[in-house]
Parts: structure tokens; sequence; C-alpha cells
């Protein structure tokens, strides 16, 4: 019941607000940006995510924001703390509905397979910041469940801070990071046994994800913002993955054990083949149930 009531108030209010998103693409690019915005906290508040938001991201100034990415549920969740648009997979402009839902946020999709396709990535990125929007990048290049940061794939960052020959980023646009992690379902810490029931990673079907994740409860989701560092400070593409990798996974995990942002938290780069295993990991039927008797 809560499942079925949860969907029909996000028909409600999705649906009348798509014609309206459209045509504020085509004529009103300030409410075009902002519009989202509103909607997005409103689909949290309908889905009973409670949210914990550190930091600001950084206004009048064009803003390129790193982030982790555990979820399908982080596009409402990241979109709820400010006016912005995400980098994406090609393969997303091809999925029903939620292709239409992107496009409306102007995505920036983004072709992985053909390397020709870097220029084109780079010089959008480049005019939508330059126009004064802020861009989220996803830079694992995957989902992951949550209890890790996956290592960052330089590639990713090529349209963001491209070769001279392909042009420069406007003088004003700032890099911040992104860190978000789950942190209580039901009022309940989550543990790690648990927290596959949010992630969506490795095979798992969204549609029997999504479902079993709305029918479970409440959510609290804890983002901190890291502060804005000039992108001009930053020597190349594989300079920007590094050092927005070991921020977000400091990040990640002080907030997994709970420390205060701020507070010192040392942790390690995982080795090869934990990351191939995690990249990899198949979808079991126990990884979507929510196993309250290992929670911690």
């Amino acid at each position: 019941m809560r499942a079925g009531a949860i969907l029909a108030g996000f028909t409600l209010l999705t649906l009348p607000l798509m014609p309206i998103q459209a045509v504020l693409v085509r004529t009103h690019p300030r409410w075009a940006r902002r519009l989202p915005h509103w909607y997005h906290r409103r689909v949290c508040r309908l889905f009973g995510i409670r949210l914990h938001i550190e930091g600001g991201v950084a206004r009048d100034r064009p803003v390129l924001l790193v982030s982790n990415h555990t979820s399908w549920l982080d596009i409402p969740v990241l979109s709820a703390v400010a006016p912005l648009s995400f980098v994406a997979k090609k393969e997303v402009g091809t999925w029903p509905f939620v292709s239409a839902l992107a496009k409306l946020q102007q995505t920036v999709f983004v072709d992985r397979e053909r390397r020709g396709s870097v220029g084109d990535t780079a010089s959008e990125i480049l005019d939508r910041l330059a126009s004064g929007d802020n861009v989220v990048l996803f830079a694992e290049g995957t989902s992951s469940d949550g209890n890790r940061v996956l290592p960052f794939k330089t590639s990713l960052f090529a349209a963001a801070k491209p070769p001279e020959r392909l042009g420069t980023s406007p003088p004003d646009a700032v890099v911040q990071t992104l860190s978000l992690v789950y942190t209580r379902l039901n009022g309940v810490p989550i543990g790690r046994a648990a927290r596959p029931l949010i992630g969506w990673y490795g095979d798992m079907e969204m549609t029997s994800h999504a479902w079993a994740l709305l029918k479970a409860g409440s959510l609290d989701a804890r983002i901190r913002v890291g502060p804005p560092v000039p992108l001009a400070e930053f020597i190349d593409r594989k300079d920007l993955a590094r050092r927005s990798e070991d921020e977000i996974r400091r990040h990640v995990v002080g907030i997994l054990r709970a420390r205060p942002d701020g507070e010192f938290v040392e942790t390690t780069r995982p080795n090869a083949e934990t990351v191939k295993a995690a990249r990899a990991a198949p979808a079991r039927p126990a990884d979507i149930a929510a196993p309250t008797k290992k929670w911690t």
C-alpha cells in the first residue's frame, strides 16, 4: 500500500509538470533550472527521504559537482540540494520515461564507447558551465553498494578538464564534491548487510529494486558538500580526478563512521581485485531484502 500510494502521488506530481518544464527549457532557461530543484524536493518528501545537508553549493558562478554514485535514488536526492543537471551515459537517453525526465533536466549524455565523442561532450559541458549551470559528474562510472567509493575513471573528467585545443573552462568556474550516504531506514542506522536495499548496482533489475525500496519505509540521506576550488587550479583531468576522489572517499568514510565534518579520517584506495569484484557484483535475491537482524 505504501509503494502504491507513493507511485500514485509521484504520477500526479510529475505528469502535469513535464509539459511546463518543456516550455521553460525553450523560453526561460533560469526557471528551467529552478523547477527541477523545486520538484525533486517534493519527490524526496513524497518518498519519505529526510535530507541532512552539510555545506552548500556556490552561487552566482558555474559549478562542476563531482559525486559518488549509489542508486537511481541519487538523482532526486542530489537535485534537491541545488538546481543542477547531470552527466549520464548515452544509454540513459533510451530508457522509457526516464529518458524524458533526464532530457527535461537538460542532462548531458556521454558516449563512453566512442572516444571521438569527448570533444563534443567537452564543448557542451563547457558551454553549460559558461551559461551558469551546475553540472554533476558521477566519477566512478557506475554505481556501488554504498559501502565504499570506487576508483574514479579519469577518462570521464576529460570533458570537464579538456585539452586546450578543445577549449578552456570559464575563468570563474569552481569544483565542489558531493558525498552522499544513506544512513537510516525507518530511523534505524543502516549496516553493511542492509545497504544493498538502497544501492542499485551490478545486474539488479530497476523495477523490482525500486518497488522493494518504496515499500521499505523512510530514509535519511546525508550529503556533505565540499568547499569550492577554482577549476583552473587543477593541472589536468588526472589531478582533478585524484583530488576529488580522495576528498569524497574521506567524507563518505567519515559519514559512515558518524564523524563530524572537519575531523580527519584516514582512508586507503581499494586494490584492483576489490574494484573488479565491486563493479561486476551480481544482484542476488537476498541483496534486496532488509535483513533487520544485521543492522548495526
